[in-house]
């Protein structure tokens, strides 16, 4: 038998969820109901048999230390407990053909829709202030031709002859400790009971139909990338008669070319040159609401940190706090400079030399401003 790891498709290190969702789509694409390749059935008691080792930590553990050597009669024996891994393969099957656990009368009911995802992306300042975006969705509907009931039009559902309209099936198993008999729901009817002998052309015989519909969401102010808007309602319709799920929008924002943002504080650089940054002046620099004027004190050091209150991003649900925009000063010094600057520059210098000593006036800028 080849390698149980490959067999699953899955890394040595993968882990319980990983390993169940790979078994749930290949017990479904094997498994001898669906699937009529003659080897499907053979390939179905591999995979599951992989998985009953793998989904247990003590047998996984000897079977990564001495191979199917180190099981001896262990692999899929059923846990005496409770048949707890053992009646996990029927769940983990039998989910995909309508979820929830072995025999649960719920599956002759209503059932909910599944949760849908949408992942979209917004500008920098979309985020900030919140925006109302138009998409488009795909999702199952129930189907106006037969109102979900599955069946053409003067026709209904018959008794199911897998199960005699009982909704589940029973399968015996031997084991080294007796027999044991799995009770599961039928995956001929999905556990209700019932089979669309006429099922509705329009539908299939599902009841549902993929639409595709538009719809305006609310993004509020303050969300940032990763944030999860939940949209009631708007995901898959529930098959006879349940719930529908919810569409759960993923958003991600786009990096702004001179504002990084930190939570909800903006962050970004202003650049000054020398005399601005020693007698200070007042500019106007950039942030999320427009231009602000920015006061520059006298005596600014490159590096410094200069904070407009309240010009930051919005607190996500109390869009009346904001945070702040933090601007980080960078001093550009001239390259080159005229006679008259020079002239005035080395009088500076002049001035700041310390009594008793000569003036360098050639030992460079700031040399001579704060000698």
């Amino acid at each position: 038998m080849a390698d149980f790891y490959d067999l699953l498709g899955v890394r040595r290190d993968a882990d319980a969820d990983t390993l169940k969702r790979a078994y749930r789509r290949l017990a479904r694409q094997y498994h001898p109901d669906v699937n009529k390749d003659p080897a499907a059935e053979e390939r179905f008691k591999e995979i599951g048999r992989a998985y009953e080792v793998l989904s247990d930590p003590q047998t996984r553990s000897r079977y990564d230390q001495f191979g199917e050597a180190g099981l001896g009669g262990a692999a899929g024996m059923p846990d005496m407990g409770d048949m707890g891994g053992f009646a996990d393969l029927f769940e983990t099957f039998f989910s995909g053909f309508g979820g929830g656990a072995a025999g649960a009368p719920r599956r002759r009911g209503p059932r909910q829709g599944d949760d849908l995802r949408l992942d979209l992306t917004i500008d920098f300042h979309e985020a900030v202030f919140g925006v109302e975006k138009e998409v488009q969705i795909r999702h199952l509907e129930t189907c106006g031709t037969c109102s979900g009931s599955g069946a053409r039009s003067g026709s209904g559902p018959t008794s199911c002859g897998t199960c005699g309209g009982a909704g589940q099936v029973r399968r015996a198993t031997r084991t080294p400790f007796g027999n044991f008999t799995q009770v599961a729901p039928c995956p001929s009817c999905d556990g209700s009971g019932q089979v669309i002998a006429d099922p509705c052309t329009d539908c299939n015989g599902l009841g549902l139909q993929q639409v595709a519909k538009k719809l305006r969401i609310n993004i509020p102010a303050g969300v940032d990338t990763g944030t999860r808007l939940r949209v009631a309602n708007e995901g898959n319709a529930g098959q006879r008669g349940g719930v529908p799920g919810d569409l759960y929008v993923f958003l991600g924002v786009k990096a702004h070319p001179h504002l990084q943002r930190d939570g909800v504080t903006i962050q970004s650089d202003v650049s000054l040159n020398y005399l601005q940054a020693i007698l200070g002046d007042t500019i106007e620099v950039e942030t999320v609401d427009g231009p602000e004027p920015l006061e520059i004190p006298a005596g600014t050091q490159p590096g410094a940190v200069i904070t407009l209150k309240g010009k930051g991003v919005p607190r996500l649900g109390n869009p009346v706090a904001r945070g702040n925009h933090q601007f980080t000063v960078k001093v550009t010094l001239p390259t080159r400079l005229s006679g008259e600057e020079r002239e005035l520059l080395e009088q500076l210098a002049g001035h700041h030399t310390k009594k008793g000593q000569r003036p360098h006036h050639k030992s460079g800028l700031f040399g001579g401003l704060f000698g």
